[in-house]
């Protein structure tokens, strides 16, 4: 109950925001991204992939607060600066570019994970929030990036594109997944299973009952608050494994 109170104070009850707009570009077109520098000495990297809505202020109190526990923290912006949908229709527009096109999709993940380490420490856990977490597994099977020690993805897409698959020299992966998804099935939990298993790769797949899509937004009708918390600890876990001490 302690840990439960002080991630909703963390996040509900957050002072100003604690980092700073970063700008960059790519392929000459600029982007925003949001950073918060480690307090105290820097026991690693997170880039944090946002979900369908762009860059808003949900990633940045996560940023904040792995700033506040010991992590150079890095929001990544996909869809560009100033580029932020409000209406689903838009929303789906934005996702579905760069789902049919995956290069850039990848182009833009490396870019913010360069910028993420020029900004902070090299070694970097990658996690990302519903079509960030279908990102992370994007850049997981790429498998190309340095300095990665670990993925996570929550409430995200898990199915894998024709042609793609994972490596057994995979960095150790993070799947928090609500029980009541309707939106990813647990069929899909069991598929990318099997191909987890079948590539010898290091995962952790958790489910929540009764969490729906979404359950780590927090206001949100589909916030979860015990999925939220246990999914926060999962991650805190890899974070100890991969990098370093935990976030509270």
């Amino acid at each position: 109950m302690k840990a439960l109170c002080s991630l909703l104070l963390s996040l509900a009850a957050a002072p100003a925001l604690a980092g700073q707009a970063v700008d960059y570009e790519i392929n000459g077109q600029p982007y925003q991204g949001y950073h918060a520098a480690a307090r105290g000495e820097p026991k690693g990297s997170v880039l944090i992939i946002h979900d369908w809505d762009g860059l808003t202020d949900y990633e940045m109190r996560r940023v904040d607060m792995l700033a506040a526990a010991g992590y150079d923290a890095f929001a990544a912006d996909l869809y560009g600066a100033g580029n932020r949908p409000v209406d689903t229709a838009a929303k789906k527009a934005e996702t579905a570019k760069l789902y049919e096109d995956r290069q850039a999709m990848r182009e833009r993940t490396l870019a913010a994970l360069a910028q993420s380490q020029r900004l902070g420490d090299s070694d970097t856990v990658v996690m990302g929030y519903c079509f960030g977490g279908a990102v992370v597994l994007e850049l997981a099977r790429a498998g190309s990036a340095e300095h990665i020690k670990g993925y996570a993805t929550f409430h995200g897409g898990l199915s894998t594109p024709e042609g793609q698959s994972y490596s057994a020299d995979m960095p150790p992966l993070l799947v928090a997944h609500g029980g009541a998804d309707t939106s990813v099935s647990m069929d899909d939990v069991a598929a990318l299973s099997q191909e987890l298993e079948a590539a010898n790769a290091t995962y952790e797949i958790q489910v929540y009952s009764g969490a729906p899509h979404a359950f780590t937004v927090l206001g949100s009708e589909r916030y979860d608050a015990r999925a939220d918390q246990h999914s926060w600890d999962a991650f805190n876990d890899l974070l100890e494994e991969t990098l370093g001490s935990p976030a509270p």
